[in-house]
C-alpha cells in the first residue's frame, strides 16, 4: 500500500484565515491526503497568506521563505501559496518569490488536492492574473445568491456533504476539518464586503459582500458543538451587514438565538460590525441574549469627522459616545473594542486631538493602533497631504502608549465584577487561563484564576476578578461555579 501523502497548513492573518485553512484540510483529507502539524513533517507546506498591510505581507514572505529552508533536509518536496496575498498578486508573486513552488489563488481551492499532486509530482500549476473580485458578483445583493456557486468563495464550504466525502463525524458535518483542538471556533458569516474606505483593498480581492444561508450557518455550529467546541466567533469582513442579500437585513437578530440554543454551545460572540449600521434590535439581542456574548468588535478607526469623511466612513466622537451609552446602558460589563489608523492624509495636530476626546471617553477594553501607509489599489495611495513618515511614527507611538494605558484603566473597573471564564489552557507551572465575555481570542487580554484544581479545558467557571496585570484580569473562582461544559473535578462541580 502507497505511503499517503501529507500535508501541513500553515496559517497567518485573521480569524477568517483560519476558517478557510480548515476547509482547505476538509477537502485534502476527504481526498486522501494526511494532515501533519509541523511542515518538516509534510511532503507539502501550504502557507495560508495574509495580504492585508505590509507588516503582514511580510510575516507571508517570511513564512514561505522558512518553509522553503525545509526542502532538502527532511521530508518536505513543496511549499505552496494560499490566501489573500497569493489571490491579490498572483503572478506578480510567483516571480517575486520562486522559493514557492505554487501560487494558488481562491479558484484553486475546490481543486486543492489535484493542485498540490500536480506540483508535487514536479509539475507546475500557473499562477492566476489578479482580477477585481468585486466584478464576479451583481451589483444588486438581492440578485448575488443565486449566482454565488459560479464564484469562489473560501469558508462557504457545502454542508450536508455527498456519501464518501462527508467526515466521519455525520450528515450534519461542512467541508472542514478542525486544525486544533481548542474549544473555541470562528465560523464564517458572510464574505466579500460592499464598503469602499479608502484606505482598504480588501473588498477589491475577497469581493462582494455574500451572506452563508442560516441553516449552513446552524449547521457547521452544530457539528463544532459535536467536536467539542464550547464558544464560537462569527466572522466576516462586516457582519453587520448579514442578510441583506438573503432579503433580511435584520437576519442577524433571528439567528443569534438559535445559535445561542445550540446543544454544547456556551457561549457565541460576534465580530467585525461597523459603527454606522449598528441597529436598535441588534445592540438589544448582543446585550440581552442568554449565551450570546455582550461584546462589540466595532471598527471606529478614527472619530475626527474630516478624517472619517476622507476614510469614506461615517460618524464622529459624540455620535460614537452616544453609541456606547446606549450599548452600556443595556449591558453595563459589555466589552468594547476597536482599531484607529493615525497618521492618515491630511490628518491635523486637531484631528489627532479630537481622537484622543474619544479615546478618553469611550472606556475601551481592547485598542489596536495602526500608522498609515500607502495600500497599493486604494484610493487613499492617491491623496495629497501625506505626511512624513516620521510624524506617523510619533504619532503611533503617542496614541499607542495612550492607548495602552486606557485599557489598563478599563480593566481596573472590573475589579469586584463576576465573569464568566472559558478556561483555554491548563499548565502546572502557568496555571489556568481563560478568557471572559468581554475577551476575544488572542486580541483582548485573557484571565488567570487564582485557583484551578480539577479544571479541564474548555470549562465554563464563574469567577469574581480580584486583580489586573494590564489589560489582563485576575479571578477567584466562586463556589460551587462551574458551568457546563466537560471535565471538572466532582467537588469543584457542587
Amino acid at each position: 500500500m502507497p505511503e499517503r501523502r501529507t500535508v501541513a497548513l500553515v496559517t497567518l492573518g485573521c480569524a477568517r484565515n483560519e476558517v478557510d485553512s480548515e476547509e482547505l484540510a476538509g477537502r485534502l483529507e476527504a481526498d486522501g491526503w494526511q494532515l501533519v502539524e509541523d511542515a518538516e513533517d509534510a511532503d507539502v507546506a501550504v502557507v495560508n497568506t495574509c495580504g492585508f498591510v505590509e507588516a503582514a505581507k511580510k510575516d507571508s514572505v517570511d513564512a514561505l521563505l522558512e518553509a522553503n529552508d525545509l526542502k532538502g533536509h527532511g521530508r518536505t518536496q513543496a511549499v505552496v501559496a494560499v490566501g489573500c496575498m497569493a489571490e491579490r498578486y498572483g503572478k506578480e508573486l510567483a516571480e517575486a518569490l520562486p522559493e514557492a513552488d505554487g501560487v494558488l489563488g481562491f479558484d484553486d481551492y475546490a481543486d486543492i488536492s489535484d493542485r498540490l499532486q500536480t506540483i508535487l509530482s514536479g509539475g507546475i500549476h500557473a499562477a492566476h492574473t489578479p482580477r477585481d473580485r468585486r466584478k464576479l458578483l451583481p451589483i444588486s445583493p438581492a440578485e448575488r445568491q443565486e449566482s454565488a456557486a459560479e464564484v469562489a468563495l473560501p469558508g462557504h464550504g457545502p454542508v450536508d456533504l455527498p456519501d464518501g466525502l462527508a467526515p466521519a463525524s455525520g450528515p450534519r458535518a461542512p467541508l472542514r476539518r478542525r486544525l486544533d483542538g481548542s474549544p473555541v471556533a470562528s465560523v464564517k458569516l458572510a464574505s466579500g464586503c460592499d464598503r469602499r474606505c479608502s484606505f482598504c483593498a480588501i473588498p477589491s480581492f475577497r469581493g462582494s459582500f455574500i451572506s452563508r444561508r442560516p441553516s449552513d450557518v446552524l449547521n457547521e455550529t452544530r457539528w463544532l458543538a459535536e467536536q467539542g467546541v464550547k464558544e464560537i466567533m462569527l466572522v466576516s469582513e462586516n457582519n453587520t451587514s448579514y442578510g441583506k442579500d438573503l432579503g433580511d437585513i435584520r437576519l442577524l437578530e433571528s439567528l443569534l438565538p438559535e445559535l445561542a440554543e445550540v446543544d454544547g454551545i456556551e457561549r457565541v460572540r460576534v465580530s467585525y460590525l461597523q459603527p454606522a449600521e449598528m441597529r436598535p434590535g441588534l445592540i438589544d439581542v448582543l446585550t440581552s441574549t442568554p449565551k450570546i456574548a455582550p461584546y462589540f468588535d466595532l471598527s471606529f478607526q478614527h472619530s475626527a469627522p474630516d478624517v472619517l469623511r476622507s476614510m469614506r466612513r461615517f460618524g464622529d466622537t459624540d455620535r460614537f459616545l452616544e453609541l456606547l451609552d446606549t450599548i452600556r446602558a443595556k449591558a453595563p460589563e459589555a466589552g468594547v473594542r476597536s482599531n484607529f489608523i493615525v497618521g492618515f492624509p491630511g490628518e491635523k495636530e486637531a484631528d489627532l486631538a479630537e481622537l484622543e476626546r474619544f479615546l478618553n471617553g469611550a472606556r475601551l477594553d481592547a485598542i489596536g493602533v495602526f500608522g498609515y501607509s500607502d495600500e497599493e489599489g486604494t484610493e487613499a495611495a492617491t491623496y495629497s497631504g501625506k505626511l512624513d513618515e516620521d510624524v506617523v511614527a510619533e504619532r503611533l507611538a503617542h496614541i499607542s502608549r495612550l492607548a495602552e494605558e486606557l485599557v489598563s484603566q478599563r480593566a481596573e473597573e472590573r475589579l469586584g465584577e463576576t465573569v464568566r471564564v472559558l478556561v483555554e489552557s491548563v499548565d502546572p507551572e502557568e496555571g489556568v487561563h481563560g478568557r471572559g465575555a468581554h475577551q476575544a481570542p488572542e486580541t483582548d487580554g485573557q484571565v488567570l484564576l487564582t485557583s484551578g484544581a480539577g479544571l479541564r479545558v474548555g470549562r465554563m467557571v464563574e469567577a469574581k476578578v480580584v486583580g489586573t496585570e494590564g489589560v489582563d484580569l485576575v479571578a477567584e473562582p466562586l463556589p460551587g461555579s462551574l458551568v457546563g461544559g466537560p471535565g471538572g473535578s466532582e467537588e469543584a462541580g457542587r
